[in-house]
């Protein structure tokens, strides 16, 4: 099924290319794009069905099992002013192995704020493998802000696995970020979180996974850098209920008159749970920028290039 309830602009499909990887605003497998609360694309296929739910704002994806596809759920907010609050929940069956590309941008011209607050619910079958990406980009010449809240819960039946990318690319003036994992029976969750700030932005995460399950395995990476005078709070939790495996590790740039707190925290209710964290903040090696300038970059190119790496 395709349905085309709006028009996208040049605007969408640049917002689209970066958040989602969409060049001009398309993807293969399933599609379901998000424009200023309506809905702008709706493409499904015989294994990936897309239902808008009825009680509140938001859609229903069902994967059936054995599925190997992709998955794009892309939003874009192009008026100032808008607020929403959007529930997506996935079904992913059994055995599947599906790749679900998320994301939000926002385009604020604007005096207004504009903000997305989605809450993603993913119920991960037995044996299925799922990889999920999403990216958070802000643009605009106006005076309103740009604010996203997103919240992540996955629920991970035995054997199950998540690779879970999440980032936030530039001008986002505030975002409060909650995940919560909870993994069964051999299942495991990766985690790599990148957050980038600038100006006066406040940047807050909240994560916990809980290792229920016996040989259940949890990791997070946690990648940030924070410029001008931002600000970022960090709090990662990784809770062993079972013999299990957690390692949870935060490494931080600091840049100007930024300010970071990173707070891992791993607790133990097993004997034969075994859990590591590491965090550290620091800000770029001089080293490493003369050794770049050494090869004819300028400090602000040579910057550059250091944090797009670490970024990466």
């Amino acid at each position: 099924m395709n349905e085309n309830g709006m028009e996208l602009s040049a605007t969408d499909i640049a917002l689209l290319e970066a958040i989602a990887d969409m060049e001009k605003g398309l993807a293969e497998g399933a599609v379901n794009i998000r424009k200023d609360s309506g809905c702008a694309t709706r493409v499904e296929t015989d294994n990936i069905k897309i239902v808008s739910k009825t009680d509140v704002s938001g859609i229903d994806i069902h994967i059936a099992p054995g599925t190997k596809e992709s998955c794009h759920i892309p939003v874009v907010i192009t008026k100032s002013g808008l607020q929403e609050v959007v529930y997506n929940d996935f079904y992913v069956g059994e055995g599947a192995d599906v790749t679900i590309i998320a994301g939000c941008g926002i385009h604020n011209c604007g005096s207004e704020a504009s903000r997305h607050d989605g809450v993603h619910t993913f119920h991960i079958g037995r044996n299925a493998r799922v990889k999920y990406v999403e990216k958070h980009y802000g643009e605009g010449d106006g005076l309103g802000e740009n604010i996203m809240n997103p919240e992540t819960v996955c629920y991970l039946e035995e054997g199950a696995f998540l690779q879970m990318e999440t980032s936030q690319i530039a001008g986002i003036d505030s975002t409060k970020r909650k995940t919560s994992v909870v993994c069964g029976k051999n299942a495991e969750v990766v985690i790599t979180e990148r957050l980038l700030t600038h100006g006066k932005q406040v940047a807050d995460s909240d994560m916990v996974i809980e290792l229920n399950g016996e040989d259940s395995k949890g990791r997070v990476i946690s990648r940030s850098v924070a410029q001008d005078e931002s600000v970022q709070h960090f709090v990662p939790r990784v809770v062993g209920n079972a013999r299990c495996f957690g390692h949870v590790q935060c490494d931080s740039i600091i840049m100007g008159n930024a300010r970071i707190s990173s707070v891992p925290e791993i607790d133990a209710n097993c004997v034969d749970a075994q859990l590591i964290h590491e965090a550290a903040i620091g800000k770029i090696a001089g080293d490493q920028l003369l050794k770049l300038q050494t090869l004819g970059l300028s400090e602000e190119e040579a910057e550059d290039r250091i944090l797009k790496g670490f970024l990466a």
